[in-house]
């Protein structure tokens, strides 16, 4: 793997690098950065932690006209919290640019007719934002986006799911015929294929594969639940465990509600985020997240896609996600940038075959259990199966005769008990067959 010298960045650029202490590129970076560079289109599918936000922001801001006060780049993204993070990041590396370069960040929540008086003075250079707000105030005649040569869809499956995309189409509709498009997805569903099709002539796909399902560096834990409090055993792994920064997911907003009370009437300080807090609310909440003025934070998905919080050291997942795909992206919060990290999934009976279809995508878990206050090893929990299925095989005088078979005796006893075992087996299926025949000579009568 190369550095990011190889990309000949414009001087401010390669010294935001060093001062984030990026020297290497991802995989994503390294394969798609010199494909942006020549103004190709781009589908780029790649797990969630793969620096799918500087793939694009340092090639696009690299070529960015510094003359012209005319909207270059477009960047959608279907998240307040996902919009805002990437506007963060441009705003970084934009800090150390001597000329100016205006970057505006168009999310619901935020004052509107501020934003149009600014635009009727000057349009900005980059500009980054929810596809419905965006379109707003393209449709208000004050956001010029006509000039624009470049339009970036981050977590285009998520904009799908959430209902944006029809958003997404009326935007690309307002752009030069000739535009580089650039769409970064985890997945790309079968419905999302027309609207590529649409706006995406001959674009590069690229298939970034990781590795593994989820990062080498995380220890990936299974507990179950059953005959236990969740919520203590939650409050439980959140101050045994000592984590640095933890986030303990759950499927609904009811149920984060009810985690999130239940460890502040513990005495924890606990952050909440999830959609029916106000936008306002969640920025102020995500903030103070960002300064580690919180060490514990409950959440729905709405967190688990894309939204990058540095240092966490523990997930939990108090419930298995119903989207299953969604597990990949919870247990991607943390185990980031090669740091090591700690995933804990609770369980219970009826999620046996959601944890058995996650071990055939290839995750593996080591059974824990908190006794005597401390995490340890426990037992797998299909050894009783196991146990269950070898004695339906062999009946407990059949397993007797088998273990003096192994021992050392004559040649002439040894047939005795081949034969002994023999007729214990057909014995036994007499009985069976039995058993079947009155069984039908019952329902017959009735």
């Amino acid at each position: 793997m190369g550095s990011f010298q190889t990309f000949g960045f414009r001087p401010f650029l390669q010294q935001a690098l060093k001062e984030k202490g990026f020297e290497q590129p991802t995989t994503v970076q390294e394969r798609l950065i010199p494909i942006i560079q020549k103004g190709k289109s781009v589908v780029g599918q790649s797990q969630t932690g793969s620096g799918k936000t500087h793939t694009f922001l340092l090639p696009l801001m690299n070529q960015l006209d510094m003359q012209s006060d005319s909207v270059q780049v477009v960047i959608t993204a279907p998240s307040r919290e996902l919009a805002t993070q990437i506007y963060e990041a441009a705003v970084e590396l934009a800090s150390y640019s001597e000329e100016p370069i205006r970057i505006v960040n168009f999310v619901g929540g935020t004052d509107k007719a501020r934003q149009l008086a600014k635009l009727s003075h000057e349009q900005p250079k980059i500009v980054i934002g929810t596809p419905g707000r965006i379109l707003d105030m393209i449709n208000e005649q004050a956001l010029k986006i006509y000039t624009a040569k470049t339009l970036v869809i981050d977590e285009a499956d998520m904009t799908l799911d959430m209902g944006f995309l029809a958003d997404v189409d009326q935007i690309a509709s307002r752009l030069p015929e000739k535009l580089q498009m650039l769409v970064f997805s985890a997945t790309i569903p079968e419905k999302l294929r027309p609207f590529l099709k649409k706006y995406m002539a001959n674009p590069v796909i690229e298939v970034i594969e990781s590795k593994s399902v989820i990062s080498d560096t995380i220890d990936n834990w299974l507990i179950s639940t059953k005959g236990k409090d969740t919520n203590q055993l939650i409050y439980q792994l959140l101050t045994v465990g000592n984590p640095y920064m933890a986030i303990v997911f759950a499927n609904t907003k009811k149920r984060v509600d009810e985690i999130s009370d239940y460890l502040k009437s513990q005495g924890l300080k606990v952050a909440k985020i999830h959609g029916d807090i106000t936008p306002r609310e969640r920025k102020r909440v995500m903030k103070q997240v960002q300064n580690l003025e919180y060490q514990f934070v409950v959440a729905t998905d709405l967190a688990a896609r894309g939204i990058d919080i540095e240092g966490v050291s523990h997930v939990i997942n108090a419930e298995i996600p119903r989207d299953l795909d969604f597990f990949i992206h919870r247990v991607g919060r943390t185990g980031r940038k090669g740091l090591p990290g700690t995933a804990i999934t609770l369980y219970e009976p009826h999620d046996e075959t959601a944890v058995q279809s996650l071990e055939k995508l290839g995750i593996q878990f080591k059974p824990k259990e908190i006794k005597q206050g401390e995490i340890v090893d426990t037992y797998d929990r299909n050894r009783r199966t196991k146990r269950e299925k070898r004695a339906k095989e062999l009946d407990p005088h059949t397993i007797g005769l088998v273990k003096k078979k192994k021992k050392k005796i004559k040649p002439g006893y040894k047939k005795k008990i081949n034969w002994a075992i023999e007729e214990r087996e057909k014995q036994k299926r007499k009985v069976e067959r039995r058993a079947q025949a009155r069984a039908i000579k019952k329902n017959k009568k009735k």
